[in-house]
């Protein structure tokens, strides 16, 4: 078998974060290798149905005193929202067709230039003093190795830093605790209008439940939001706490529980005949239980939760936000939630994308296990900022290769500068 194995870019991982960064350094004019584990593009969006994009813009007020919307998360993200737009595959700027995503997510890597790959689990990697070398993937061919100049680590676990030594931290401190998981499902033949209206009885009758134990979910509340399809709504509500999301046994654990959940909150709603759920069915549960948190990088710099809360402007900023530093309990029931103040916003710098240069000099990463506490990661995880994290690697890694320097003395103000041509949003 031949096959082209030497490349400028690899990027491990095909969600929002690993297209966004593939496609930017291959826009570039870089040769980029996209290497994803399933058969399919969009990452958590796909393999575990995460749904909607949470909010990414805030209001600010013009020069005559009227509101109006700033979006925080633009550049590739705004081209995809944009295009599902145009198909009328996305309610608003949230509510997107999942299987239209897979579709336009092939087409932009296509037309990039970009070389994918899929069915390619990294299984192992070469590294020269603090340089990776290449990376190897198991395939149905055997294990493939492809070596690069610049490698982006957009596995969501910190997966290619882990097997490069490369420091990284998991969940909370002291204990470790992630984030619990979550298994996202979707069920059909639901009138709609009914069940909502109905919303305050079927709300109240799970609090009663809950206090009679009768519910083993510790979730407190039933999560469910209205999808963008006749009938069919989407739950984000089962939850999995206490077992770790990189520990192949655990994450077994956690799906088949996670499943048993799903069948508990159906029972619920045939036992107390809520409306519009008298003929529902249950048809899709993920492909895989979603991870909120897990391994994060332990980088050049560290971002805190006191950063987000601060709003601090970096000089090095790639990316903005402010979603809610939105915190689901890692030991049972509960979320607690930091929201921002209208018009306000946080900046994500260059620094929190790169280890440190005696750790790994041709390496970022993108997406949710960026270099951060795990404060700042429950509001960087959400698709739209990891999304533009991974758009900020993509250059990144261009940048670098174009300047023949490790990525740690790369010309931040470059980057920035290419990633507001390109449309996206430093903060600034």
């Amino acid at each position: 078998m031949s096959y082209e194995s030497n490349f400028d870019v690899i990027v491990l991982g095909g969600g929002f974060t690993g297209c966004a960064a593939a496609v930017s350094a291959a826009r570039l004019g870089k040769s980029v290798l996209l290497l994803e584990a399933s058969g399919f593009l969009g990452g958590a969006a796909s393999n575990c149905l995460i749904f909607p994009l949470m909010p990414y813009s805030t209001f600010v007020t013009d020069e005559d005193g009227n509101d109006r919307r700033h979006y925080l998360s633009r550049g590739f993200l705004s081209e995809l929202v944009n295009d599902l737009s145009a198909s009328g595959d996305i309610r608003g700027d949230s509510q997107f067709n999942d299987e239209a995503l897979k579709l336009l997510l092939d087409c932009k890597i296509v037309e990039a230039g970009v070389t994918p790959l899929f069915h390619a689990t990294l299984c192992g990697m070469e590294k020269n003093g603090n340089r990776i070398e290449s990376v190897s993937v198991a395939t149905k061919a055997g294990v493939l190795t492809f070596t690069a100049k610049m490698f982006v680590d957009c596995t969501g676990d910190a997966d290619l830093c882990v097997m490069a030594g490369v420091p990284t931290r998991l969940g909370r401190e002291p204990d470790n605790l992630c984030q619990p998981m979550t298994l996202c499902f979707r069920v059909a033949n639901v009138d709609k209008k009914a069940f909502f209206e109905a919303r305050p009885m079927w709300s109240k009758l799970h609090k009663e439940w809950k206090e009679a134990g009768r519910f083993t979910n510790p979730r407190e509340d039933i999560l469910v939001f209205d999808y963008p399809i006749d009938g069919m709504l989407h739950f984000n509500t089962t939850r999995v706490v206490k077992l770790n999301p990189v520990d192949p046994f655990d994450v077994t654990r956690a799906e088949m529980e996670a499943r048993r959940q799903v069948q508990e909150l159906l029972a619920f709603f045939r036992e107390n005949e809520v409306p519009g759920m008298e003929r529902a069915r249950l048809v899709y549960t993920a492909p895989s239980i979603g991870v909120r948190e897990s391994r994060m990088l332990v980088g050049e710099y560290v971002l805190t939760g006191k950063d987000l809360v601060a709003c601090e402007k970096f000089p090095d900023a790639i990316a903005a936000g402010n979603y809610d530093i939105d915190i689901h309990n890692p030991e049972g029931s509960g979320t607690s939630h930091y929201y921002f103040p209208k018009g306000t916003w946080y900046t994500i710098p260059f620094r929190s994308l790169i280890p440190k240069e005696e750790d790994c000099e041709n390496l970022l990463v993108g997406g949710r296990c960026i270099s951060c506490d795990h404060e700042a990661q429950a509001s960087v995880r959400i698709i739209p900022i990891c999304t533009t994290t991974g758009e900020a690697a993509g250059v990144g890694a261009s940048v670098a290769i174009d300047e023949g320097v490790p990525v740690q003395r790369a010309d931040t103000g470059k980057i920035r500068a290419q990633l507001e041509a390109q449309g996206a949003y430093t903060g600034a």
